[in-house]
């Protein structure tokens, strides 16, 4: 079974939420989701926040964590997520920023952080350094935002 069918599964058994932030995921993610038949009684929804003003706006990361940290780290990761939770109301929220190339920037290209907010309190972000195309970065992301959560649920028991 895959991840997100494994995720979509685990939620509805123990009657949880999870809500989508994503960045260089561009909705991969979500899409990853609502692929599974039945998702819409977990997956409350998310907010594709490319540019910094809509990482503000709609996920309400500070202004002062973007420029001194930039898009692309754990402090706007964690932002990212407890955002969307907090916004949402869901259970969980993951969130997806990082660099997929192809050059530039002065970030590795396939530097990714994934955010966690839970309402059990968990806050955290992991950092990945993914190679290959830029396609192959964001997916390899998207599965381990999945991934992330799954963990996070098999420590919850």
């Amino acid at each position: 079974m895959n991840g997100s069918r494994r995720l979509i599964r685990t939620l509805k058994k123990r009657g949880m939420t999870v809500a989508t932030a994503e960045s260089l995921t561009g909705g991969m993610l979500g899409a990853m989701l609502v692929d599974v038949p039945g998702a819409s009684a977990a997956y409350l929804g998310g907010v594709i926040s490319y540019t910094d003003a809509i990482k503000r706006e709609l996920l309400g990361v500070s202004r002062d964590n973007l420029f001194t940290h930039g898009a692309v780290s754990e402090s706007v990761a964690i932002e990212m997520a407890s955002g969307a939770r907090l916004r949402t109301g869901a259970d969980i929220a993951v969130s997806t920023t990082g660099f997929a190339g192809p050059d530039g920037e002065g970030i590795p290209v396939g530097r990714v952080y994934i955010g966690i907010a839970a309402k059990s309190g968990e806050l955290y972000a992991v950092r990945y350094d993914f190679s290959g195309t830029r396609n192959a970065i964001r997916k390899e992301a998207a599965r381990a935002a999945i991934d992330q959560v799954l963990l996070l649920l098999g420590k919850d028991g």
